[in-house]
């Protein structure tokens, strides 16, 4: 890299703006030079009336004053204002960090008025802790580059250019502050879901008829305590070796979520939904709302309950596929409907309900190529070990492995094994297809039941319902993948929600991003934009000054052009360039 200077004459001046450009090599050999940073213009020895003067902060000083900024190599005329000359040959650069991430997810918070709702409640202290800086801090980190607060405080805050942003120091992010700011959170947790809910209905004109509620785990690597809510349950992450937490979570069709709850690892999921229907009246009061939910969630005293409720509650319900084989009669009778391109339903009415037999064309092509690869793989397993020499407990052992590897296609082969005391053989070891049960799979295969008490509803719109379950669903991929909510390393309860309640922030501003990449810019994800943005760095450009002191000018990094385009795409604005700062001695880096 290397300082150039472009000049320019007007109105009889010849004006000199300097910028930093570093020279790139294209693939057809060619040598271009890109402009990394704009350090604006730098005053030439010609008529007062002509020369600028820029805002500068003296060490010690909170008020700035104004400058007159000229190369060493110029004469500088008398004026009203403090003058300084530069040696620019002798020009520096400090403290690369990361500045474009950090800005987007600040403008995301300002874009939520979060300001609005925190700065009452998490006041500055005696001490003259900013713990609202301190927890916007949090949400940052854990929206562009996720880990633990130890990596906050040593690593992350200072590659970053959040100091700069919020105007804070180093002292901002100590370990104890983290710790102590997450103490403070979850009094206001449920203020925060109401505060949210409007903003995104003024924002985008959220609706919040249609819910989607669904559960998930996530999972510590620590010892078992001996009490709290860290418990062994069923893992959705697989991880049934450790300990973990459940969360519940209600989500709008389009991602934006109203509520959640923490619980302990070992709660079913049929016992959570009395509770969260009688919450979300409490909090935003009784009006039509269709509950959407996946099969295992109610039980069937909570949906008759919400039946024969005074103000009756909608829901659309997945069903298990063995309450298939009891209507399976009564559908033969009835026509399919095409409700989209390649999906047909059948309705019945039962009891003051609706149950719904969709078929996708789609879904069919997909679960009969799954159903194939397993059975195959499993098919030539069971041959390979056919072949081998084993014990019987060691063939015991492999064929665990081969079942937890095929799923259901393992229920579609019938195995033969051998006695106690029997060797294994390919005669004692034996294996066939079951071809009832194969048949009944590649009739199942691509259709799934529901069940709603929406009896006058569009099929259609029943259907479009029950899909938008994708939505929660890539809610806990986004919490789980990009924001890194797992495993959780906290010990006490309310240090453990502290950190998930950090972690869904993080994600209201992420869904508040992919909202408007779907009007603005559809094709792109929130984590692409944020990647794109955290190219833009930020830099002190050190300037020795001819009395001894030296000039220290923050800029933020001139975009490229694939960021410009993203810039314009998003209607965002960059902000001006941090005032600079003159120092009476070399400042390090």
């Amino acid at each position: 890299m290397f300082l150039r200077a472009n000049r320019r004459l007007k109105d009889g001046k010849e004006h000199r703006y300097w910028s930093i450009v570093e020279n790139r090599r294209t693939q057809d050999g060619r040598v271009v030079q890109r402009q990394v940073l704009y350090l604006g213009e730098v005053n030439d020895s010609q008529r007062a009336a002509w020369c600028r003067t820029i805002k500068v902060f003296e060490e010690g000083q909170e008020q700035p004053t104004q400058m007159a900024i000229f190369p060493a190599d110029r004469q500088a005329p008398a004026l009203d204002c403090d003058v300084v000359q530069i040696r620019l040959n002798e020009l520096q650069l400090h403290h690369p960090r990361q500045w474009g991430a950090c800005w987007l997810a600040c403008h995301l918070w300002e874009q939520l008025s979060l300001d609005e709702y925190w700065s009452n409640r998490l006041r500055p202290s005696r001490q003259g802790t900013r713990w609202l800086n301190v927890f916007k801090t949090l949400v940052c980190y854990r929206l562009i580059d996720p880990g633990s607060e130890w990596r906050l405080h040593r690593h992350w805050y200072e590659q970053s250019a959040m100091a700069d942003l919020l105007g804070e120091d180093f002292g901002l992010v100590q370990s104890d502050k983290l710790y102590r700011c997450l103490d403070k959170l979850l009094a206001h947790k449920r203020g925060l879901f109401s505060y949210l809910r409007q903003r995104w209905q003024s924002l985008f004109d959220v609706h919040f008829d249609v819910l989607l509620y669904d559960l998930t785990s996530t999972y510590f690597e620590c010892e078992p305590p001996p009490s709290g809510k860290r418990e062994f349950g069923y893992s959705r992450d697989k991880r049934p070796d450790c300990v973990q937490v459940v969360i519940a979570l209600i989500v709008t069709p389009q991602g934006f979520p109203l509520a959640y709850e923490v619980m302990p690892g070992n709660t079913s999921d049929k016992t959570t939904l009395g509770d969260f229907l009688k919450r979300i009246e409490e909090q935003y009061g009784r009006v039509q709302r269709t509950w959407v939910m996946d099969r295992g969630i109610p039980t069937e005293a909570v949906l008759e309950e919400m039946r024969e409720a005074e103000q009756p509650i909608h829901y659309l319900v997945g069903t298990p596929k063995g309450r298939l084989s009891k209507l399976e009669k009564a559908f033969v009778e009835r026509p399919w409907e095409t409700v989209h391109d390649a999906v047909q339903v059948k309705l019945l009415e039962k009891d003051g309900e609706v149950y719904v037999l969709a078929k996708s064309a789609g879904r069919v092509d997909k679960e009969r190529s799954m159903r194939r690869r397993r059975l195959k793989r499993l098919w030539k397993r069971l041959q390979e070990l056919q072949q081998q020499k084993l014990s019987r407990d060691a063939l015991l052992i492999k064929l665990g492995a081969a079942k937890k590897e095929a799923g259901r296609a393992y229920y579609l082969v019938d195995i033969q094994l051998p006695e106690k005391d029997q060797d294994v053989t390919p005669q004692t070891f034996t294996f066939s297809l079951r071809k009832n049960k194969l048949r009944i799979a590649r009739r199942r295969e691509g259709r799934y039941l529901l069940r709603s008490n929406l009896t006058a509803e569009d099929p259609a719109l029943l259907w479009q319902h029950y899909i938008q379950l994708t939505e929660i669903e890539q809610a806990f991929k986004e919490l789980k993948s990009d924001l890194a909510i797992r495993p959780i390393y906290h010990q006490k309860d309310s240090r453990i929600e502290a950190h998930i309640f950090v972690a869904f922030v993080a994600y209201c501003l992420q869904v508040t991003l992919k909202q408007r990449l779907r009007s603005l810019a559809p094709g792109l994800t929130p984590r692409a934009v944020l990647e794109k943005f955290s190219a833009m760095q930020m830099v002190d450009v050190h300037l020795p000054t001819t009395d001894g002191r030296h000039l220290v000018l923050p800029r933020y990094t001139h975009p490229n052009k694939e960021q410009q385009i993203l810039l314009s795409q998003l209607k965002l604005d960059l902000p001006e360039q941090p005032p600079p700062r003159i120092y009476s001695e070399a400042v390090s880096a």
